[in-house]
């Protein structure tokens, strides 16, 4: 009997998404800490950021900065 659940055959390839997850939040978040101004208070891109994960942080750096 296996004692291992199916599910962890696949942390090898979650551990590189998780990275690349985190990576994005907190380098949008030292981004959205350093500007001025931005499109749209900055709370609510603090939310999208760290709720909506990879897509939040994308979202941000095309959309919510200004330049």
């Amino acid at each position: 009997m296996d004692a291992a659940p199916g599910w962890t055959q696949y942390i090898p390839l979650l551990i590189p998404l998780v990275v690349i997850q985190l990576g994005l939040m907190v380098w949008a978040l030292l981004d959205l800490l350093k500007r001025p101004t931005t499109r749209g208070p900055k709370w609510v891109w603090i939310i999208v950021i760290v709720v909506v994960n990879i897509i939040g942080p994308l979202v941000y750096f095309v959309a919510g900065r200004e330049e």
